[in-house]
């Protein structure tokens, strides 16, 4: 019997607004669905539908059955006697989703008090026994903590907590892990495992990282303009798509074995440790940064508001046909084990890598013929043992200084001309804050940075000016990045403006500047609210481009992008890359992302460098066992091959940035660590290690912070 039951489910708002389109599935108990799409697809508006958590204005149709009985048209008491005990939901933001004057502890409590009438000592110590069961560690310690007390992967095992503690039938989970570092994504993920095996639930997971839904789900339904487009088991859809959207998706995906744009069907066969080489010696599929690979799926969906007629993909769909603009087709049986594709083409698809077929742009990232070896290229922006602390005080009245923060701690590194280096690590890691204060363009607090030659604590404020135009960045957010009252126009002139263009050159250079980034001229009149992500992030990369600058600083911004999105915008850069000569400086913590886009990865962990060198030396061997626990712990989009990974788990989180510990400040989490003798371990105790060469790359500026790396180093000891 199945535990969850939804059939033909519409959610509407305004008339004429649409967000989900009858939508079908079935859950059986133990299973887990994935839900996969776009934004705007409509995952989270059946979420909430099937919860009950709509706003009142809502139209909701259809049926939703839990173990058989009714939700839909129930009252909102009703619905609550369900919600929390038989039907239960992870959110996306669990500290907007947790109370913030009430103990976690209390909040696990009172669920557990509510639904099953227990005393208020028993739901206490069956809260303290739900954390203990997610990880928490102190459990009962912190059960008296609050949220803000809690890092964002431990919030998320909290609410994983108080979802499970009833026991429920079917668990929701929306986007459980989109706001997460990889390695705290790696370990909600596996609390959800044992939340599943310790209660039998059934669990939708809603997400657009096929990655997390390759490795965790059984089955996976994708959606589009509020539709479920293809749905089946998890290794027929990823091995077989059949739907072009699906392959679409499935291609645009940047994954960390450096391999684009081939399905699960010709993955290896063994886990990572074995068989995954570094980008170049894969068999099949183009190499890291080829450089040729346009974006599949360009383009946007539709809105909830748009009026479909045919097939909803049909100005998207590379196989499209006369027959797609007729009625909108209706998911038909494609493949085994009621596998579906809503498409009038799917023998057309029944070869998914011809349908978005890797197009040569022109343009290649990767060092041409006679192009000069890295060391003989000019330095464009070196950076020398920067220091950035931030203090903290305590007092209202007389405030004294309590210590400080160590957000950057004696980094340093190069960026060569026509040169993509990536800083890559955990949130908190230093990452931005080292991109700001190259941004400042002053003394930092110590060390050096230098700027095309120009020392930044030497400069005057005229020449400080003059150098702006040579450095610009792109941030994370393109919405809160320009300014909402500016029409594209103004917001591309601006800089123009502000040094010195005259202004007959100006909307010249707006026009250039549009077709640069691929937008067209009637996007100048609009409005940033008029604009879709990408396009917005669009018009931010050629605000920073306007003045022609030689370096850009990259704050995470494909982010907050879709990944048919994000995949156009990576391809833009790497095309103006290659075009205008520019140097980046990438900051994310996406690795996949940064296997698609970077030359060189630096790899940080609590404002220290710990690895640095070439992409392809360090995904393919890392030295530093921080290093191997992020790659371990990126998911692959292919299920075989990532339910067979061997991994290093990375337990733990960083140390306090205030007191930072002596020695070595990764060995509490280090995998390492635990197998080292008495000597060994007293060397990490003791010292903390400096970056040394790589014995196989001592002339390629490799270099590992550790003193025992997974690979020789060219130190003798």
């Amino acid at each position: 019997m199945n535990v969850l039951e939804v059939t033909d489910l519409r959610v509407g708002y305004a008339p004429g607004v649409r967000a989900v389109r009858g939508v079908d599935f079935t859950v059986a108990p133990s299973e887990v669905l994935g839900i996969v799409g776009e934004s705007g697809s409509g995952k989270t508006a059946l979420a909430l539908a099937m919860m009950g958590l709509l706003p009142p204005h809502a139209r909701v149709t259809g049926s939703v059955r839990l173990c058989g009985d009714e939700l839909i048209g129930r009252s909102d008491a009703e619905l609550s006697r369900v919600r929390g005990k038989d039907l239960a939901m992870v959110f996306q933001d669990p500290l907007s989703a947790l109370t913030p004057v009430y103990p976690v502890g209390d909040q696990i409590a009172e669920t557990i008090r509510v639904h099953a009438g227990a005393t208020r000592a028993a739901a206490r110590a069956r809260a303290v026994e739900l954390l203990d069961l997610v990880g928490i560690p102190g459990a009962a310690r912190r059960a008296r903590a609050y949220p803000h007390e809690f890092s964002g992967g431990m919030r998320q095992r909290v609410m994983i907590a108080m979802a499970i503690a009833n026991d429920p039938v079917a668990i929701v989970a929306d986007e459980p892990t989109t706001a997460l570092d990889v390695t705290i994504q790696a370990q909600v993920l596996d609390v959800l495992r044992v939340a599943k095996e310790a209660t039998g639930a059934a669990i939708v997971l809603i997400t657009h990282d096929l990655g997390v839904v390759a490795g965790f789900a059984d089955r996976v339904m994708v959606m589009y303009a509020g539709r479920a487009v293809e749905s089946g088991p998890v290794d027929e859809i990823y091995r077989r798509p059949r739907m072009p959207y699906t392959i679409g998706l499935l291609q645009s995906l940047p994954r960390i074995d450096g391999i684009a744009g081939r399905f699960a069907e010709g993955a290896p066969q063994q886990d990572r440790q074995q068989d995954v080489k570094p980008a170049g010696e894969q068999d099949g599929g183009p190499r890291r940064g080829s450089g040729g690979r346009k974006a599949p799926a360009e383009g946007v969906p539709p809105g909830a508001s748009a009026e479909v007629t045919g097939c909803p993909f049909l100005p998207r769909c590379p196989v499209a046909t006369v027959e797609c603009a007729g009625e909108e087709p209706e998911p038909v049986l494609v493949g085994p084990s009621g596998h579906t594709a809503a498409c009038v083409n799917t023998v057309a698809t029944v070869d998914p890598a011809g349908v978005f077929p890797v197009e040569d742009t022109g343009v290649s990232a990767v060092p041409r013929p006679g192009r000069p070896p890295r060391a003989e290229r000019s330095i464009v922006l070196q950076v020398e043992d920067l220091v950035r602390y931030h203090p903290l005080y305590r007092g209202t009245l007389l405030k004294r200084r309590a210590g400080a923060v160590r957000a950057v701690d004696g980094i340093g590194f190069d960026v060569r001309e026509g040169e993509t280096l990536a800083l890559v690590g955990e949130s908190g890691c230093g990452k931005t804050t080292a991109l700001m204060e190259i941004l400042r363009l002053s003394r930092p607090q110590r060390g050096r940075v230098a700027v095309l030659g120009e020392d930044t604590a030497a400069l005057r404020a005229a020449h400080r000016r003059a150098l702006r135009r040579d450095v610009q960045v792109v941030f994370q957010d393109p919405f809160t990045s320009l300014d909402p009252r500016m029409r594209v126009a103004d917001i591309l002139a601006e800089p123009l403006t502000t040094h010195g263009v005259p202004a007959p050159r100006i909307g010249d250079r707006v026009r250039e500047l549009l077709k640069l980034v691929g937008l067209e001229t009637v996007h100048a009149e609009r409005y940033p609210h008029g604009l879709s992500g990408g396009q917005r992030q669009r018009v931010g990369i050629a605000r920073a481009l306007a003045l022609r600058p030689r370096l850009l600083l990259l704050d995470e911004p494909v982010a907050a992008l879709d990944v048919s999105v994000q995949a156009g915008v990576m391809d833009l850069l790497e095309e103006l890359r290659a075009r205008l000569g520019l140097a980046y400086l990438f900051v994310a913590h996406d690795l996949a992302v940064v296997r698609r886009i970077a030359d060189r990865v630096a790899v940080m962990y609590f404002g220290r460098i710990l690895e640095i060198g070439a992409v392809d030396d360090v995904y393919g061997d890392p030295a530093h066992p921080y290093t191997r626990a992020l790659l371990d712990a990126v998911p692959l989009p292919d299920p075989g091959l990532e339910r067979r990974r061997r991994r290093v788990p990375l337990q733990g989180e960083p140390p306090d940035p205030t007191a930072p510990p002596a020695g070595c400040r990764f060995r509490s989490r280090c995998p390492r660590y635990a197998t080292l003798n008495a000597v060994q371990s007293r060397l990490c105790d003791e010292h903390d290690p400096e970056p040394r060469d790589i014995a196989a790359h001592r002339d390629a500026d490799r270099r590992v912070a550790c003193h025992h790396p997974l690979v020789e180093t060219g130190d003798e000891r």
